[in-house]
């Protein structure tokens, strides 16, 4: 069994100083909520064999607020369809059982919704969503293999 947890990026500023969508930072709040997310995932015991996020100044934000995880960066989830992330997913290498992706929607949230079909709809910023797979291999992920396992949006954790 494989289990990939997607995280979207905690809330940020509306614009960046440079202009540049790449350089948005995470707002107060969204510090906040990542490192409650971190707390509950600290708590629940939660570990991954792989953390990579995207390349953009509020997914590598939000992962440092999460605290003790290290990430890989990926250029290519900044602004990926579903397909272009599947792709990545069936791309990750197999002695990682545990991978979290941080990223962006609306990619993220209709991957989630694809993988789990339907299960998943909505994921708000900071939110996350735990997809076990049953399958030996990343390269074996197809739509509607997986169940959601977990998912948490921020505001049930305050």
């Amino acid at each position: 069994m494989r289990s990939l947890t997607l995280l979207r990026h905690a809330k940020t500023e509306t614009d960046s100083a440079t202009g540049d969508d790449l350089d948005r930072k995470l707002t107060e709040r969204g510090r906040r909520n990542a490192e409650r997310l971190g707390e509950e995932l600290r708590a629940l015991g939660l570990d991954y064999d792989l953390v990579l996020s995207s390349p953009a100044k509020r997914a590598v934000e939000t992962v440092e607020c999460l605290g003790g995880f290290a990430a890989a960066f990926d250029e290519a989830i900044y602004n990926a369809s579903p397909g272009e992330l599947m792709e990545i997913v069936r791309a990750l290498p197999a002695e990682a059982a545990r991978v979290m992706m941080v990223g962006h929607n609306p990619g993220f949230e209709r991957l989630a919704d694809m993988l789990t079909h339907g299960a998943v709809h909505e994921m708000p910023t900071c939110s996350l969503a735990e997809i076990h797979l049953q399958v030996a291999d990343w390269k074996e992920v197809e739509p509607a293999l997986g169940g959601l396992g977990l998912f948490i949006d921020p505001k049930e954790l305050d």
